[in-house]
């Protein structure tokens, strides 16, 4: 019995959101409109991947996993720290 299983969840680029469980040879996925129903396709998910209760995990933990990408300005000078008090 494994105690958790891990979902990776990212927003889906034509809108809403996927999850992927990561870790621990599983390969489950699904995907939802919203996080309430994502949560519900991910529980249904697990549910269903498991062939008998002693296998199933206690409980499911998602992972929000968000690229952020931040543009390099060359012309602006680097941030300098100030060490005044």
């Amino acid at each position: 019995m494994a105690n958790e299983i891990v979902f990776a969840v990212e927003e889906a680029p034509e809108g809403g959101y996927t999850a992927s469980s990561v870790g621990d040879g599983y390969a489950i996925f699904t995907e939802g409109d919203d996080l309430e129903e994502l949560r519900e396709m991910v529980h249904d998910a697990v549910m269903c991947s498991f062939e008998n209760e002693l296998e199933l995990p206690t409980q499911i933990r998602l992972h929000f996993v968000r690229d952020e990408v931040i543009p390099v300005d060359k012309t602006r000078p680097p941030f300098v720290r100030s060490e005044t008090r």
